[in-house]
């Protein structure tokens, strides 16, 4: 898919990796819906900057761990771009808990957003294509799903489910709609985290040896969104952590 004229949506697009996303897409010629939740301010200030680039953005602002509120936000991200062409997953919640100490409301709460909503909006977005349009759909999910461990369970199982439901949609959109995933992994510090622990992840067990950054989920989710050979591909790019 050529990536100039085309209509996008990302989600949680007001920080970190969504805000990298929607600059990139941008910067490829898209018009861009940033959507957001509790970081206004972020979604404002990059859609401000794309704009004053001369790209065109729009801030989106919907509660995605309400049901109704995907499809809404699939039909404002067209009414205001003329049509959407490209979906990008990327909003999520990540907290900690084990069995012992994850609460309904952690695990609803992540099982919502990390999940529910991704295949929502698929729904939304599939379901309104005219007939001859070719679309795409990349989700973002996590590298460490690959590899059991303690601690985010919730959000472990949310993710892990991620990557089933990319492949599930792959096979039930094909041909018209393209669906893969990116599974990063040590690329910024954790919400609420500094980058000791960051530095600490990278030396235990990072064989490049060095944290990601942005750049390298930004190259991955743009080579899936113009390769329309691929199709329920999980891109890890997680510097060989996870091997």
């Amino acid at each position: 898919m050529e990536l100039s004229g085309r209509r996008a949506l990302v989600t949680g697009a007001g920080v970190r990796l969504g805000r990298e996303l929607a600059l990139a897409l941008a910067d490829a010629g898209c018009a861009v819906a940033l959507h957001h939740w509790r970081s206004s301010a972020g979604a404002e200030e990059t859609a401000a900057e794309i704009n004053a680039r001369g790209g065109r953005a729009v801030p989106l602002r919907y509660d995605l761990s309400v049901p109704e509120v995907c499809a809404a936000l699939i039909a404002a991200a067209r009414q205001q771009l003329g049509g959407l062409d490209i979906l990008v997953n990327n909003a999520a919640l990540f907290l900690p808990g084990e069995l012992a100490t994850t609460t309904v409301e952690a695990w609803d709460a992540q099982l919502a957003l990390n999940l529910r909503a991704p295949f929502l909006l698929a729904q939304a977005f599939a379901g309104g294509l005219p007939r001859e349009a070719r679309a795409k759909i990349v989700n973002v999910t996590d590298a460490r799903v690959r590899r059991p461990a303690r601690g985010h369970l919730a959000y472990r199982v949310s993710k892990a489910a991620l990557i089933h439901l990319t492949e599930l949609l792959a096979l039930e959109l094909a041909p018209r709609v393209t669906v893969n995933a990116v599974a990063p992994g040590a690329m910024l510090p954790p919400p609420g985290e500094g980058d000791g622990e960051l530095g600490r992840r990278v030396a235990a067990g990072v064989p490049l040896g060095r944290a990601g950054g942005a750049a390298p989920l930004v190259a991955a989710v743009l080579f899936l969104l113009r390769e329309d050979f691929a199709t329920g591909v999980v891109l890890p790019v997680d510097g060989g952590e996870y091997l």
